[in-house]
């Protein structure tokens, strides 16, 4: 991965007049840093800068994950674990099912392309999501779901590819079937381990610290360590930095005392947000790059069809799994289940998972033409009709 300062400087130069414009006119920033992203790349204009699968694991994801989790309440989180967890496992396999039925019959793809596809896109995408509710201001249980269940459902989502590639690629059922439990295994008990490893030796670090500066650090080492390690050994990088994250901002739950003094947390959140704000700057700028890129007009129908099969796998998953806790204390009302269902974004985890195809993969360019085409519906037209719909079910004032 070969970036330069210069390239990163230019294209935060742009995020920000975007952010700028934006807010005059009433545009969500992420749809406006779409937007100028396709309009600058279909003007020629190049920065060097492109999206790859290293780029959004490495620079990316950490930040996006870190901050979100380390401003998750763990006591509000644990009063809703169970309809979060539930939509984010048999949720997204749900998705993942829908998807793959729908290409299949009515694209004609081959099971295996079509089983990897609802796999790597039957996760909502914590970037994307995040980075919406934070533009509206939506605060409340409606953020903590939504949110929550963009950050857990990775790893399901991540176990079902490696296990659609893996049978895509081997004619050993029987030994893939083993390799697969052990993937499964490896990717949610190891991300959630080293991260729980690489918090737990920030938080011994910091505990002899009450230095602003150094503590800060000490997070970022948290958040990129424990996404690099756990990556390194196959594990989920996004599991890993979320229980850093939520060790390092709920400790003080377990010993009665935070390693962070009101002062010191103001300041470690607001670099985090901070850093959170250019990370989504530089992506959602390069998702328009690429997204100009891509030879749409080739795909036209598999888009327009794979578009209608991934809104129809979510609601399929939000409204049915949403039933079952009408009657229990862990209501979801119908208001917040259209929320779930239309704000159920896709975005860069995608992107990078779809980058991450073997070239042997059967229809992958034509995965990875949809996979961005999606995405970009996503964040366009589901992104810049959210605020409409919070405000017209309530969650917004008009």
């Amino acid at each position: 991965m070969d970036v330069s300062l210069s390239q990163i400087m230019s294209v935060l130069a742009v995020a920000m007049i975007v952010a700028l414009v934006a807010r005059r006119v009433n545009l969500p920033y992420t749809v406006g840093l779409v937007v100028v992203g396709v309009v600058l790349a279909l003007s020629k204009v190049d920065f060097g800068l492109h999206l790859t699968r290293d780029f959004i694991f490495d620079l990316i994801l950490p930040p996006l994950l870190f901050e979100a989790a380390i401003t998750l309440s763990w006591p509000q989180l644990r009063r809703n674990i169970v309809p979060i967890l539930v939509l984010s496992t048999f949720g997204t396999i749900m998705s993942a099912g829908v998807v793959a039925w729908g290409t299949a019959w009515l694209l004609g793809w081959p099971a295996s392309s079509a089983l990897v596809f609802g796999a790597l896109i039957a996760a909502t995408d914590p970037v994307a999501v995040i980075a919406m509710f934070k533009e509206n201001k939506v605060k409340g249980r409606l953020r903590l779901l939504v949110e929550s269940e963009s950050l857990f459902n990775d790893a399901a989502a991540a176990v079902l590819f490696v296990i659609a590639l893996a049978w895509s690629q081997s004619a050993e059922n029987a030994r893939t079937g083993i390799e697969m439990i052990g993937a499964m295994v490896l990717i949610i008990a190891g991300g959630i381990a080293i991260g729980a490893l690489c918090g737990g030796a920030a938080l011994i670090v910091a505990w002899r610290s009450s230095e602003h500066l150094i503590l800060a650090v000490l997070t970022m080492v948290a958040a990129y360590g424990s996404f690099l390690i756990a990556e390194y050994f196959h594990a989920s990088g996004v599991l890993a930095t979320v229980t850093a994250g939520l060790m390092m901002a709920n400790f003080h739950l377990l010993r009665g005392k935070s390693f962070l003094s009101p002062r010191g947390r103001e300041f470690i959140l607001g670099i985090w947000d901070f850093a959170a704000f250019l990370a989504n700057s530089v992506v959602f700028f390069l998702i328009g790059v690429a997204v100009a890129a891509m030879p749409f007009r080739f795909y036209g129908t598999a888009l327009l069809i794979s578009v209608v099969v991934v809104l129809l796998g979510r609601a399929l998953t939000v409204y049915p799994l949403s039933f079952l806790f009408l009657r229990s204390r862990w209501t979801i009302s119908l208001r917040e289940q259209h929320i779930l269902w239309w704000g159920g974004l896709r975005g860069a985890l995608a992107l990078a998972l779809a980058l991450s195809m073997p070239p042997t993969l059967p229809l992958r360019d034509e995965i990875v033409v949809v996979t961005f085409g999606v995405v970009a519906f996503s964040i366009v037209v589901q992104g810049l009709t959210m605020p409409l719909l919070l405000r017209r079910l309530g969650f917004l004032p008009n």
